[in-house]
């Protein structure tokens, strides 16, 4: 059982992150609507909507008439108040990006890479300080540099990919022995998902699975809009490494059958390579989803890559029943737009009549950068569960009248 007492400053950040929370996600929003939609008092919401526009973190930002009153001010979470960064570290070079707090994009930087964690932790340090110095902001304004990588990430930044042969890598540690901005460290599909949650085509949802399909292949599965579902350790979402043959081909992680050996970018680019008698290259799956006419054996790979796809959202809406599935990654967003019908009628064929009923599958809307959007909403996240509080020196606790004649 919980014995933690509740403080002034628990009510206090409560309240505030509500407020922020609704403001950021809904948009311009009257003292009155947000009175309506977080049920505090309109005193409450005046006096805490003051503070934080006393603090820089929310202006007024135009007028609403009203039933014929007085027009209504409009409120939002100030864009400038502070600024994030992103960062998508894929296989072979990082894409960092920075955005004010309207998630307007205001600098990027891509950097190549060779794989290995000290390279790549001075590439994310590299392009953190140019997307600053680019945007003319200083880094003690920076709310966070939010990193989305693959692989399981444990809750203290240490990141594990047998697929990339990274092993108890502490990334969160040597990012943070280079810049005093706060770090966050996440699995590329989940912060992928965050972002499509949030801005894409996942938003609105309460049961989703956002899918990432590269040369490596994720999952992240909303539950009840609670956030994502990870498991006992932060393990949660290797869908790419569920076996969808037994003793199948043989995968990057060691396994066989693995759904990744089937659906990921470079299976599928070399399957491509060999039907159509082309020396395989990383260019031939893009330019080939890219080609309006396709070959015939080209199409039967496709066709084949759908099937496989489909088999394993089947899967997915089998296990978790979800309300919308959301296709995206570099390979899943162009394949799923292209082949959509196919993937549909694979997924329809593995799962069950009744849940596939109920779920829709469509394609991300947030493009190639999602990766590094949904790293930036990390510190973003952060400052709306804390009502945009700093940390607290000396919590004051509040007792009930019993508690109160006990002392």
């Amino acid at each position: 059982m919980d014995t933690r007492r509740t403080t002034v400053r628990d009510v206090r950040r409560a309240n505030r992150s509500g407020l922020l929370t609704d403001l950021f996600h809904g948009g311009l929003q009257s003292r009155q609507q947000l009175a309506a939609s977080t049920a505090l008092s309109q005193a409450s919401v005046s006096n805490l909507i003051g503070e934080m526009i006393e603090e820089g973190l929310v202006e007024e930002a135009g007028l609403v008439g009203s039933d014929g009153g007085r027009p209504r001010v409009l409120l939002r979470v100030r864009p400038g108040f502070r600024y994030v960064v992103g960062a998508d570290v894929a296989e072979t070079r990082v894409l960092v990006e920075l955005y004010d707090l309207e998630m307007s994009r205001l600098a990027a930087v891509t950097l190549d890479h060779d794989d290995r964690p000290e390279q790549v932790a001075d590439r994310l340090l590299s392009g953190l300080r140019t997307v600053v110095d680019d945007a003319g902001v200083s880094p003690a304004d920076v709310l966070g540099f939010g990193v989305g990588v693959p692989g399981v990430v444990g809750q203290d930044g240490v990141v594990d990919s047998q697929s990339t042969g990274w092993d108890s890598v502490p990334l969160s540690d040597m990012l943070r022995a280079g810049t005093e901005v706060p770090i966050f460290v996440e699995n590329g599909a989940k912060t992928q998902g965050q972002a499509e949650m949030w801005f894409g085509a996942g938003r609105g949802a309460r049961h989703a699975v956002i899918v990432m399909m590269g040369t490596g292949v994720g999952a992240a599965v909303v539950m009840d809009g609670r956030g994502y579902y990870r498991g006992a350790n932060s393990n949660a979402g290797e869908w790419g490494h569920t076996t969808l043959i037994y003793d199948g081909d043989e995968c990057r992680c060691g396994a066989r059958g693995c759904l990744e050996a089937y659906i990921g970018a470079e299976r599928i680019g070399r399957r491509l390579a060999a039907a159509i008698g082309e020396p395989y290259s990383a260019e031939l799956l893009p330019r080939l989803l890219a080609t309006r006419e396709l070959p015939p054996a080209a199409v039967q790979v496709f066709e084949r890559t759908a099937g496989y796809l489909g088999a394993g959202l089947g899967d997915l809406i089998n296990l978790f029943s979800p309300e919308r599935i959301v296709l995206g990654g570099d390979t899943g967003s162009v394949l799923g737009a292209r082949f959509l019908a196919d993937i549909r009628a694979a997924a329809a064929r593995h799962a069950l009549r009744r849940p596939y009923a109920q779920t829709r599958i469509t394609v991300c809307e947030l493009g190639v950068d999602a990766v590094a959007m949904g790293a930036a909403t990390l510190p973003i996240a952060h400052l709306l569960a804390e009502g945009g509080l700093p940390e607290a020196a000396e919590p004051i606790l509040i007792f009930t009248p019993r508690q109160r004649a006990r002392r």
